[in-house]
């Protein structure tokens, strides 16, 4: 498994991570599985959101309470978690009043007194730049979070936050995978004339993260879209399949792991959030941590899935 020291940070991370939004009805005996197989694979990054779960914490309590980490498990583990997203609304709230409120209660759930990374979740556009500046001096100073990131935040919401923040911004988790791909197919494609690919819908996120040492985590890495199944074994995607499927062959490891190295193949040391809780999954994707895709294979995966590569 690839490991790399987070900017920002001295937290060494796994280029793949562990998210269990979707444990809540597990068992005690199927959460540490999930859990016992990504430990077996080098995966110790584990992502949480205080939303996940059928009640608020629902899944951060569950891993609490099937793990019952003792101290030196729970120093082996990198544990971040989110906060931001509030229902019923949805709406957003990044108040003082709500970020810390709401770390409290994920320390509780997750039975610990510090949390690696907080991430502010989607957008507040009724931010207030300066109340998340206090919540986050405020946790910092007690403890509670060592280090301070964001997710699905656009280059300019970033620049707002830095603004005010003192703590560096260490992440950026967006949505990314080879058919869900905008944040890096519109370069590829800049400034070509009636190209949809071509039309900037992104501002540059992953150059702004990489100039800015903000580490890129990719969630729904398998998905065609936005939830409307995964791209892998999809018939709506032959010719990337076939291209995934002799890769994998080539690198032996299974198509699961292909997927993977397309996103940690690229040099700004992303990191991959996978959501399954099948054991197998788990060990594959771990495989891609390291698969050394050619500059031709990984821009063949792009072509295949759809975008122009001119």
């Amino acid at each position: 498994m690839k490991t790399f020291t987070m900017p920002g940070t001295e937290i060494e991370a796994p280029n793949v991570v562990l998210g269990l939004m979707r444990i809540q009805e597990k068992t005690d005996e199927e959460v540490r599985a999930i859990v016992g197989a990504a430990l077996d694979a080098g995966i110790t990054f584990i992502d949480h959101a205080d939303i996940y779960g059928s009640s608020r914490h629902g899944c951060e309590r569950r891993f609490a309470e099937a793990m019952k980490l003792t101290p030196s498990e729970r120093e082996r583990l990198v544990i971040q978690t989110k906060t931001g997203i509030r229902h019923p609304g949805p709406h957003f709230d990044f108040s003082y009043e709500h970020i810390t409120t709401s770390v409290d209660e994920s320390l509780a759930a997750l039975d610990t007194d510090y949390l690696d990374i907080l991430l502010l979740h989607r957008p507040d556009a009724l931010v207030e730049p300066e109340e998340v500046a206090r919540a986050f001096d405020d946790l910092a100073a007690s403890g509670k979070v060592r280090a301070f990131g964001v997710s699905n935040h656009t280059a300019r919401q970033m620049d707002l936050l830095r603004k005010y923040v003192t703590q560096p911004i260490v992440a950026n988790q967006v949505q990314l995978s080879i058919t869900h791909a905008p944040l890096i197919a519109q370069g590829v494609a800049a400034n070509m004339q009636g190209l949809d690919q071509s039309v900037s819908r992104d501002d540059g996120i992953v150059d702004y993260c990489r100039l800015n040492d903000i580490t890129v985590q990719a969630w729904s890495p398998f998905q065609a879209g936005f939830f409307d199944g995964p791209f892998l074994g999809s018939e709506r995607y032959p010719e990337l399949n076939a291209t995934v499927d002799r890769l994998a062959a080539k690198y032996g490891v299974p198509p699961i792991a292909i997927a993977v190295a397309w996103i940690t193949r690229h040099p700004a040391n992303m990191q991959v959030v996978i959501g399954t809780t099948n054991v197998e999954r788990i060990t594959g994707s771990a495989q891609g941590s390291e698969v050394p895709l050619t500059r031709a294979e990984w821009y063949e995966l792009l072509r295949t899935a759809g975008y122009t590569v001119p």
